[in-house]
């Protein structure tokens, strides 16, 4: 039985508040015998009122009982008939107290008179099959209830409202108009008819190709929104990574001691700072060792550099002779021309105090970072700033997270922007645009019709299964178990 024929049949229900006790709770049910189920549980406070009859957008004040006709529970009702609805068919939410219990002995009253539990995005599965959402409208949904800033909300507020997908629509339109003049000329081909113009035709894919990649070029962004821009703190061991680590969340996150390769895995973490979200790793000291495992943390710190947008490198103000080995070993790391690089001198407090104390100890910390400014040029890295802290007393985090802020200042200038930050789209999207690469070396090179016309069709495909136009069982249920129930 297909996924359509299977919902005209049948009614769900759920929560859609969560599980946790609240002041109220919310229960959806949708499909075809919802305001039948609803009558056999409800009770309006109007005795005039015949359910089966009331209009959509309707709401009603009235009583649910138990099937021992003892009273569970006074409710709102908000009747939607269809198709103007949420799911495109008849439902309905019932606004009760937030008790579990209640909840619970609702959800057995709707089950026990022909409703099912419904799984995870089932509603919003409904509203794509029937039509009132794309399949990249149904997944911002997701991404909607998820933001945890106003820049990551917007964007998927634009695409849930079909922003992204317009742009798709219109390139369809472009491909389709190709594709369907190529096919054309096949059905004449024994005249050796051209009914497009290929200049024109050139130029099309041209503008298709370049539309695609910039979309795929938004995903960094998009991304970033979406999960957090991904900042790797790195450095030697002892250097008090994971104690900025802890001071920058604001909790003990890591374990901190002073015994090097204490650190043997990557630590992630997500905070909001100033509606930009942040994703900070801590990552296993770099040192030489023949240790098996810690030099399995030491591959991924390597990993995630390459992963981040910016790399905070720590250094210990305290041992100035380390520099150069440090500032060398990571720059082999760090794309110069992709990723900001900090350069952090840690312990500034007890550099500060030996100074004092010592008129032999090392220089003040302006002409430390004076020394690391040189040994970073001579490794050929630019840093963004370099910074003296002290992770443990909390000295200049504020400069530090005002700087981070401000490294990411057009993240919040991006509401308005058509962004990709789903996976499953940028992977779609880079099929489609090698496909139409493909299509426009071939359309130069007089490669014979069907083969252009097959790879345009390849990235129609690729395009069609980010909005549903091409869809099966097994992409819907890889994107609609990742909802929450209830939605």
């Amino acid at each position: 039985m297909s996924e359509l024929s299977n919902i005209e049949n049948t009614t769900i229900c759920a929560c859609s508040t969560g599980n946790n006790s609240g002041a109220i709770a919310v229960v959806r049910i949708s499909g075809p015998q919802t305001l039948e189920i609803l009558s056999k549980v409800f009770t309006p406070k109007r005795e005039d009122v015949k359910l089966l009859e009331v209009p959509g957008y309707t709401l009603l004040y009235g009583y649910i009982y138990r099937q021992d006709s003892t009273l569970l529970d006074d409710v709102l009702v908000s009747i939607f008939r269809e198709p103007h609805s949420y799911t495109g068919e008849d439902s309905a939410e019932i606004s009760c107290h937030g008790s579990n219990y209640i909840v619970r002995e609702l959800l057995s009253l709707l089950t026990d008179n022909g409703a099912k539990y419904a799984g995870p995005g089932d509603f919003t599965k409904r509203a794509f099959l029937n039509g009132k959402m794309d399949l990249a409208q149904a997944e911002a949904v997701c991404d909607l209830i998820s933001s945890e800033t106003k820049a990551s909300h917007d964007v998927a507020m634009q695409q849930m409202r079909g922003g992204f997908s317009k742009e798709l629509e219109a390139m369809r339109t472009n491909l389709l108009q190709i594709v369907s003049l190529l096919e054309l000329e096949l059905d004449f081909s024994e005249e050796e008819v051209q009914f497009a113009d290929r200049k024109e035709l050139q130029k099309l894919l041209d503008d298709s190709c370049t539309q695609i990649n910039s979309l795929i070029s938004s995903f960094k962004l998009g991304n970033a929104l979406k999960n957090g821009v991904p900042v790797a703190i790195v450095g030697a061991t002892n250097t008090g990574k994971s104690t900025l680590l802890n001071a920058l969340l604001r909790e003990d996150r890591a374990i901190v001691s002073s015994i090097a390769g204490t650190t043997r895995d990557t630590i992630e973490d997500v905070m909001n700072l100033d509606g930009v979200l942040f994703r900070f790793i801590d990552t296993a000291g770099i040192r030489a060792t023949l240790e098996q495992i810690e030099m399995m943390g030491i591959e991924r710190t390597f990993y995630k550099i390459r992963q981040a947008q910016i790399v905070l490198m720590m250094l210990d103000s305290t041992n100035p002779d380390g520099f150069q080995e440090s500032i060398q070993s990571l720059s082999k790391k760090i794309n110069n021309s992709e990723q900001t690089l900090f350069i952090l001198l840690n312990k500034c407090d007890k550099n500060t105090i030996l100074s004092h104390a010592d008129k032999t100890a090392p220089a003040s910390n302006e002409d430390l970072v004076e020394q690391v400014r040189a040994l970073a040029a001579d490794a050929g890295l630019t840093p963004a700033a370099i910074l003296p802290i002290s992770a443990k007393q909390k000295l200049g985090l504020d400069v530090l997270e005002s700087m981070l802020v401000e490294s990411q200042k057009d993240l919040n200038a991006s509401g308005n922007m058509v962004l990709v930050s789903n996976m499953r789209h940028y992977s779609a999207l880079k099929d489609a645009y090698n496909a139409l690469l493909r299509a426009n070396v071939a359309l130069g090179e007089h490669v014979p019709t069907d083969l252009v016309a097959q790879d345009i069709r390849e990235s129609l495909y690729s395009i069609g299964t980010i909005v549903g136009a091409v869809s099966t069982d097994e992409i819907l249920g890889n994107i609609f178990k990742n909802f929450c129930i209830g939605k």
